[in-house]
């Protein structure tokens, strides 16, 4: 154990389950929501599907405070760790209905028969119930997507989705009573630190806090949204020692509009990066879009998205075309560096002993060109097999002056092409253009590969990105698109 006195800090967990406050001094650090409310309160009727976030079957409603509302997201319980719901309202399928009458979406739900085997349907209404309480008049496409972190095995979704749109007209608040008072009364003393069997879960709330905490507990896990690491101790089963999470730094978790800028902090949910970036690029907002479901967008955050350092992880590709700048903060001071320069190998960063992202600083496109795809198997809830973002500058006689075309998934890690980014230079960008730049790619990158796609096909998709991008600034539609190369495997 370090030398950081821990005393300063709260020695319990508080939230609200319900109608209930709920206070907790002992808690396995690793101890999932979904665990406890079937283990220790009886709720079983959030279910446990894939342990992994992907099904939606153990979806709850978490509310926080925001200004002086309240905000409920749907999240996966069976990847949420239970000292991170601190200061949350908590609300299970029990207490949708407990005591007060169906929910309109499960009234809407037995009657438009959404149902079947029932397993997946607790999810399903508290995701919907999320909906319902933030948006008065959803349409088709906001519908799809509140439901696209839930797996239906048995009923299809057209009845599921003719039942939200029934129920969630006019809007329809998620807990009947303001809870917004007792949040706030749970809002000071943010520091806490519970653990049991020598395991520590350690909530520092204040970046002071945070420094001194890493200097005495170096080889402690950080904590940002989980939904990486709550993989790891669901699948792995991995147990460590000391956890020391983010989630309760105000400062991390800020967004700053700035004329040149939008500056965004390291805790800033995926959900409120789309918030704050989605503006810049109707793309930019749909590749953040499917970024997981819901559930997944309200959890994981900028600074753990960055700091997994994974090569097919969408964000990195966006930010680095974007020319965003990273402030790592440690015990030598802040510091920045350009993201393309914190990607140092395989899952590898820059990050110093004691170092954490703080922030990212993302540059406004202007009158830049911009172009962002995302490739996958699966339209939604799938992990890339790659992702192109392209950012083009030209002068008045419309050549290009300057490009960053940054791919994830055809390397080690996300970077540029630079070979192909000097094809497009001192040229318009038409189709000939983009012809020579998707040929470039093939001295940019060497892709492996693997079952998501192969070499040859990240390549060709890789190019045909380029190519895409070119048509749409001619205003035209796709004529002349690569085929399948001889021999590639074919995927879809």
């Amino acid at each position: 154990m370090g030398a950081f006195d821990h005393a300063a800090m709260r020695d319990h967990v508080r939230f609200l389950l319900g109608d209930d406050l709920v206070r907790i001094a002992s808690c396995d650090p690793t101890r999932t929501l979904l665990d406890w409310l079937r283990d220790e309160r009886g709720l079983r009727g959030t279910k446990e599907g894939c342990a992994e976030g992907d099904c939606g079957a153990c979806t709850v409603a978490v509310g926080r405070l925001d200004r002086a509302a309240v905000r409920y997201d749907p999240v996966c319980a069976c990847i949420r760790l239970l000292p991170t719901l601190d200061g949350t309202h908590v609300v299970a399928i029990e207490h949708l209905s407990g005591g007060r009458g169906p929910h309109p979406v499960q009234d809407a739900t037995v009657r438009h028969g959404g149902s079947q085997c029932g397993f997946c349907t607790p999810g399903f209404m508290m995701a919907l119930a999320c909906l319902a309480a933030a948006d008065p008049a959803p349409d088709a496409a906001a519908i799809d997507d509140a439901v696209a972190g839930n797996l239906c095995r048995c009923t299809g979704y057209r009845p599921i989705a003719d039942a939200a749109a029934e129920s969630c007209r006019g809007g329809v608040p998620l807990w009947p009573e303001d809870i917004g008072p007792r949040l706030a009364a749970l809002a000071g003393e943010a520091a806490f630190a519970v653990g049991e069997g020598g395991r520590r879960f350690l909530a520092p709330g204040d970046l002071a806090t945070l420094r001194g905490l890493l200097a005495a507990e170096p080889e402690a896990v950080l904590l940002g949204g989980g939904t990486d690491l709550g993989l790891r101790v669901t699948k792995d089963l991995a147990r460590p020692e000391t956890v020391i999470w983010l989630g309760g730094i105000p400062d991390l978790a800020r967004v700053e509009e700035r004329a040149d800028a939008v500056v965004i902090g390291a805790g800033v949910t995926i959900a409120a990066l789309r918030r704050a970036l989605g503006r810049l690029h109707p793309q930019v907002d749909e590749l953040l879009r499917r970024f997981g479901g819901a559930q997944v967008r309200a959890v994981g955050t900028l600074g753990g998205s960055l700091g997994t350092a994974s090569p097919i992880g969408d964000l990195a590709p966006l930010l680095i075309a974007l020319g965003a700048t990273l402030t790592l903060d440690g015990p030598d001071g802040p510091r920045t560096l350009p993201v393309e320069d914190f990607f140092t190998g395989y899952r590898a960063t820059a990050l110093r002993a004691g170092e954490i992202v703080a922030a990212a600083s993302v540059p406004r496109p202007g009158g830049d060109a911009l172009h962002v795809s995302k490739v996958s198997k699966r339209f939604d809830e799938d992990i890339s097999t790659l992702c192109g973002a392209f950012r083009l500058a030209r002068d008045g006689e419309g050549r290009v002056v300057a490009a960053r075309l940054a791919f994830g998934g055809m390397a080690a890690v996300p970077r540029r092409a630079p070979a192909a980014e000097a094809a497009l230079l001192g040229r318009p960008f038409d189709e000939d253009a983009a012809d020579r730049a998707a040929a470039a790619l093939r001295d940019d990158f060497a892709p492996l590969d693997d079952w998501r796609g192969s070499a040859r096909y990240r390549l060709l998709v890789a190019g045909n990105l380029v190519r895409r991008f070119a048509l749409e600034e001619a205003g035209g539609v796709a004529t002349r698109v690569a085929g399948p190369l001889a021999g590639a495997a074919s995927h879809a």
